[in-house]
């Protein structure tokens, strides 16, 4: 699968300003090209963009401040949306989380080019500190809040750290998804990870205390 076909594709109308969508979405597949014709992205300066998307440079600096920010943006349409959360319980928020989370790393081992873009994002500090703090902080952010919520409500002890918790649910699909490439990843992991994890942080009910 290549990096343009990996991209969710938008349903129903779309809002906003048609005319600047389209220079947009002309702008991100303009990346996305240069990416898949094998250029590395130390090489993707906004000129070659510009040119590839066969716009003028002040029309991407009107919408991004420079190319990290374009880079995230970029990312961001390859990689699966972020979920929406049913909020019936931490359980089944925990386990949607984990389901985003199983379904990126699919995309990435099926995608020859975004495996490629990440490996190469981690050695450019400044492409990797902008998609640090716009995608993986507020994904995490979104972890600890459905776990503050649990722990409020009875659904998780209160004495849990939930930084420590947090590590708990997501790293054993971090550890498939990125350090084990020959892992599977099959659907229900999700729920197993939630569910094996949940024994052990879940509060005591009066009933398993008695014996």
């Amino acid at each position: 699968m290549s990096l343009a076909e990996s991209r969710p594709r938008p349903d129903g109308p779309v809002r906003g300003r048609p005319r600047s969508e389209a220079v947009e979405r002309a702008i991100v597949e303009g990346v996305m090209k240069l990416l898949e014709d094998g250029v590395p992205l130390a090489e993707l300066s906004i000129e070659r963009v510009a040119r590839t998307a066969g716009v003028g440079k002040a029309t991407i600096y009107r919408r991004w401040s420079g190319k990290e920010e374009l880079f995230v943006d970029v990312l961001r349409a390859a990689e699966p949306p972020d979920p929406e959360l049913p909020g019936t319980s931490m359980r089944d928020d925990l386990v949607v989380l984990l389901e985003s989370l199983r379904r990126r790393g699919l995309v990435s081992r099926s995608s020859v080019i975004l495996h490629n873009v990440h490996a190469q994002m981690k050695s450019s500090p400044r492409i990797w500190a902008a998609y640090h703090a716009n995608v993986i902080v507020p994904r995490r952010n979104l972890g600890l809040d459905v776990l503050r919520r649990g722990q409020l409500n009875g659904e998780l002890r209160a004495d849990v750290d939930l930084e420590l918790a947090n590590d708990m649910f997501v790293g054993p699909m971090l550890v498939r998804s990125v350090m084990r490439p020959d892992a599977d990843l099959p659907e229900g992991l999700s729920e197993e990870i939630v569910d094996t994890v949940l024994e052990g942080l879940r509060p005591v009910s009066s009933t398993s205390s008695s014996h």
